[in-house]
């Protein structure tokens, strides 16, 4: 089907003539593939012919049914606090975006299937029109999940319409931005599963989200410490492989930066090390913490990683498996970068920065994992062990100690698509790698993820560095 049926619209072109104007921007940027994104990372593929658009195109789509899908229509329209979104808000999201910003420019004769669906699922593209408050969004009832599975519905027979009547000369133009909204599906499907796992925390019936095995992890050996010379090493995306993969706009421009030698730990830290920090007062001792963040254990009465619960005998951790007790073997996640920090304090150690993770992962020859269309699983296992870095992209996000700054040379385009990534360069830390929930084939080297230092909900984690002299004295 080309176009909506009858009474869906009540409109003959696009709600904003603003989108017109951004996607005739978008089309003219050489590089505006690598520049719009919402939420910051992604790898999901080179670019792609336009035979392969359609099976990848069915592929991401399925994924954030399949991951929706054991949730009902109450649990997909709960919003907890501010940053978390409804499910089926992330659903008719990224819906919207195709919708947006592929239908609306390459589909003759476009109507919009809803009008007011394009204020109610704009997240923050303010030329593009208004925008429902973010806050706000679980006070929206209707649509329900089902409407939206119906909206979603539509506007994918209209997109595979679309990929099968493409021609040669609109090919290129049409799988940069298909290419662009597989990578903006992908942090849609983390961030579903950051949201809802928070949603059902609040349920005191400890809600099952997705059956996880009930076996016990196997026992952790003590870290190892890798060591890594120092000198000058480019960072940021590099077209080393002769092809244009993606990537965006914050990963550029590849440049030059001193680092001193230093040590990574080849795991990330445990939940039986932090049991440790929290036995030896480590939430209750101000010198270990940045006076920010001090402020937070204090407002927020932070007494353990987010989701933990002390039940009077031992931990409980909630998961998207349900609640159970800590496993100390497993990797510790949702804490913020102040618990990183005063946890690197309390060991002696420190966070590395954004660039000694990216030049330690590069030269250890670490790769991320393949795309296979779903995620590693809905909680991080324990390390395994072996040589080298290990639980690099397929655990927590790792914290960094670096601002979420501009590489030098980094310039933000006018217009639209400004907004994606420049925008949002103050106030954030960097975090690198990947989580059992990002999907497979999303993560990569350069990419760089960020989230203000008091964030818990998202998967993150702790991998820790040490300074070492240099080995050429």
């Amino acid at each position: 089907m080309s176009a909506p049926t009858a009474g869906t619209s009540h409109s003959l072109r696009s709600p904003s003539h603003l989108v017109d104007d951004l996607s005739h921007t978008l089309s003219q940027h050489p590089g505006f593939a690598e520049r719009l994104t919402e939420d910051g990372s992604a790898d999901v593929a080179s670019e792609l012919a336009i035979e392969d658009l359609t099976a990848t195109y069915q592929s991401v789509r399925a994924l954030t049914e399949t991951l929706a899908a054991p949730l009902s229509p109450e649990d997909q329209t709960v919003q907890t606090m501010p940053d978390v979104s409804p499910t089926k808000w992330h659903r008719a999201h990224v819906t919207w975006f195709f919708e947006a910003f592929v239908l609306a420019e390459h589909q003759p004769g476009f109507h919009a299937y809803q009008d007011t669906y394009w204020t109610l699922f704009n997240s923050y593209y303010e030329t593009v029109g208004p925008r429902y408050p973010r806050p706000e969004r679980g006070f929206i009832s209707r649509p329900g999940a089902y409407e939206v599975g119906d909206y979603r519905a539509h506007v994918d027979d209209r997109m595979l319409d679309l990929l099968a009547s493409v021609n040669e000369l609109s090919c290129e133009k049409l799988t940069s931005l298909v290419n662009l909204g597989f990578h903006h599906e992908h942090q849609h499907q983390e961030l579903l599963l950051m949201d809802i796992k928070h949603v059902l925390s609040k349920n005191p019936l400890q809600p099952v989200a997705y059956p996880g095995s009930r076996r016990a992890s196997t026992q952790v050996g003590p870290a190892q410490w890798l060591p890594f010379d120092g000198g000058i090493v480019d960072v940021g995306w590099i077209d080393d492989s002769g092809n244009n993969s993606f990537h965006f706009d914050n990963e550029k421009p590849a440049h030059p930066v001193l680092i001193q030698p230093f040590a990574l730990a080849d795991r990330l830290v445990t939940n039986g090390e932090w049991m440790e920090f929290i036995a030896d007062g480590g939430y209750e001792r101000h010198e270990l913490w940045l006076s920010d963040g001090w402020a937070r254990v204090n407002a927020e009465r932070w007494d353990a990683p987010l989701y933990w619960q002390w039940d009077g005998t031992q931990w409980l951790e909630h998961t998207l498996h349900g609640t159970r007790p800590v496993r100390p073997e497993e990797p510790v996640l949702h804490v913020s970068h102040y618990e990183a920090d005063a946890y690197a304090s309390w060991a002696g150690k420190r966070l590395p920065t954004e660039f000694e993770w990216e030049h330690a992962v590069r030269v250890s020859g670490v790769r991320p994992p393949r795309s296979t269309g779903d995620v590693s699983g809905f909680h991080p296992s324990a390390d395994s062990g072996g040589d080298g870095l290990r639980q690099v992209f397929d655990s927590a996000w790792q914290w960094t100690s670096s601002a979420y700054l501009p590489y030098p040379g980094f310039s933000a385009p006018k217009g639209a698509i400004g907004e994606y990534n420049g925008k949002f360069m103050s106030g954030q830390m960097v975090l690198r790698g990947g989580a059992c929930v990002t999907p497979r084939g999303h993560a990569r080297s350069t990419y760089r993820n960020f989230f203000p230092p008091h964030s818990r909900w998202p998967f993150t984690g702790v991998r820790l560095a040490d300074s070492l002299s240099d080995p050429l004295d």
